[in-house]
């Protein structure tokens, strides 16, 4: 039963990037889009993994249906249930943390995150104090990934690719103008990095 749910999340998010990412708002493609994500909170729940994993999973899949749809009110509600999936995985994570954060790769993840003051802040305009905010919680999930044990390393891992699947969406939405010639090939990228963090994160708590 397992690889059927996986097979199915799997075969949606390879249709999803190689044909539906690219493509027009229809009800096809956000039910493609968000079908993966739905699938992997009910593989959580069913492994009985935290209640709050499942809760992040599932949110995330609403951020998936929103971000599916064009505008600025779909992408603020996919900005909130991504920003409160961040805070799920900060509860499941700092659950689990020992000893301190790694100075390196935290200074590291700080620099990199005040950094989107320059390279980002700027031309997110009216959206400027919501995208901050995101920025600050996927930068405290990043760090309290950091601090899981030595065997949830590919958790650790998840965590990192699902920062630079983030940070590709911000250059494609607020640094790149819709014509340009990379659009889809970024698009395929940010998706490829987002499973993978997503499906690590689940398999890092699932086996």
């Amino acid at each position: 039963m397992t690889a059927l749910w996986t097979g199915l999340a799997g075969g949606a998010a390879l249709a999803y990037g190689l044909w539906f990412c690219h493509r027009e708002p229809s009800a096809l493609r956000s039910v493609i889009k968000t079908l993966p994500l739905g699938v992997m909170a009910g593989m959580a729940y069913a492994a009985v993994a935290p209640l709050a994993l499942v809760v992040g999973l599932a949110l995330s899949a609403l951020g998936d249906l929103s971000l599916s749809r064009r505008g600025e009110a779909a992408f603020l509600t996919g900005l909130v249930a991504f920003a409160a999936a961040h805070i799920a995985y900060i509860w499941v994570f700092a659950g689990l943390a020992q000893g301190a954060v790694p100075l390196v790769p935290a200074a590291m993840l700080l620099i990199y995150a005040a950094s989107s003051e320059v390279w980002l802040a700027p031309f997110t305009g009216a959206l400027r104090w919501p995208v901050r905010g995101y920025v600050v919680l996927i930068t405290g999930m990043g760090l309290t990934a950091l601090m899981l044990p030595v065997g949830y390393g590919i958790v650790t891992l998840g965590a990192g690719l699902f920062i630079a699947s983030d940070t590709l969406l911000a250059v494609q939405m607020f640094r790149m103008s819709p014509d340009h010639p990379r659009q889809r090939a970024v698009s395929v990228a940010l998706w490829a990095l987002y499973i993978a963090a997503q499906g690590l994160i689940l398999w890092g708590f699932t086996g």
